[in-house]
């Protein structure tokens, strides 16, 4: 699978994209439980499958790049849209929190920031959860640590590296609509229906005063690269923490709602959350 992998990671993002789009459509006619969920999903943010059908050839997409963005040579070209509000939350050294939900190519994102601003400003600091099945992990154990990228796992010791990297002034990355193990969470609103939702976002901002950054790297047709569009919140972050959960889950229904055909109404936002040894409730307050 390593070596597939490595053939993948040489083809042009073109033709990934076009052996993605066809992956994508077999899946969603093969299983049932992924196309229900899929269609159900949509339906909860208010949207038809003739309005979104186009994400189901964007999901697969977005597998039959990963090995371009983890293994190729060079990255993608990703041309960054608003980097301005970037810019000034560095100027006023706060740090920074990127978020970006499963939309277009958001492992490109971080990558594509990090082009821009790691020289000037330090490694941008991302989580990760160890693949259980070993040839992946191999792999990701350096494939997410491209230059200017830090890849800490999702352990208490990782948490506290992002808020030593927050209150260095520098930056961290989150999947804010990834569903944490029980008890790293709260369940609050998410188009209209309780999703349990991260609090680690929410209290990284408030605990280190950092500012949130939404950001959705877009695939553009026929393999012609990716647009990173960044924008700051729109109001500041709500002072507790249940309201700040709920005020991320809305930045990310907007941001969702700019580019539906490309979201991955597939994943189980609404499922009940796992139980993860690793880290405890009270371990993850303590720390952020």
């Amino acid at each position: 699978m390593h070596s597939f992998f490595r053939l993948l990671s040489v083809l042009p993002i073109g033709l990934l994209h076009s052996l993605g789009a066809i992956m994508g459509w077999v899946t969603f006619a093969l299983s049932p439980t992924y196309r229900r969920r899929f269609v159900d999903n949509a339906k909860q943010a208010g949207y038809s499958f003739a309005q979104v059908r186009a994400a189901v050839g964007h999901a697969g997409r977005m597998v039959f790049e990963m090995p371009r963005i983890w293994l190729g040579r060079s990255l993608p070209h990703c041309t960054i849209v608003n980097g301005e509000c970037v810019e000034r939350v560095f100027a006023q050294g706060k740090g920074l929190v990127f978020l970006t939900p499963h939309i277009g190519c958001f492992e490109l994102s971080v990558h594509a920031a990090a082009q821009r601003w790691a020289a000037q400003h330090g490694d941008i600091t991302v989580l990760y959860r160890p693949a259980r099945q070993a040839w992946l992990a191999k792999i990701l154990e350096t494939a997410r640590n491209r230059p200017g990228v830090q890849a800490v796992p999702t352990t208490l010791a990782g948490v506290r590296q992002m808020i030593k990297t927050l209150r260095k002034g520098a930056a961290v990355g989150l999947l804010p609509d990834q569903v944490p193990p029980q008890g790293l969470g709260m369940w609050s609103p998410f188009f209209g229906r309780d999703a349990y939702t991260m609090t680690l976002a929410a209290r990284l901002a408030l605990q280190t005063g950092a500012t949130i950054i939404t950001a959705r790297c877009e695939r553009k047709s026929w393999g012609r690269g990716f647009i990173l569009y960044l924008e700051e919140l729109a109001t500041p972050l709500s002072p507790t923490l249940e309201d700040a959960v709920r005020d991320i889950n809305v930045a990310m229904e907007n941001t969702i709602r700019q580019c539906p055909k490309q979201y991955l109404w597939g994943y189980g936002r609404y499922k009940q959350p796992r139980v993860d040894p690793q880290m405890s409730p009270a371990d993850t307050k303590e720390s952020a």
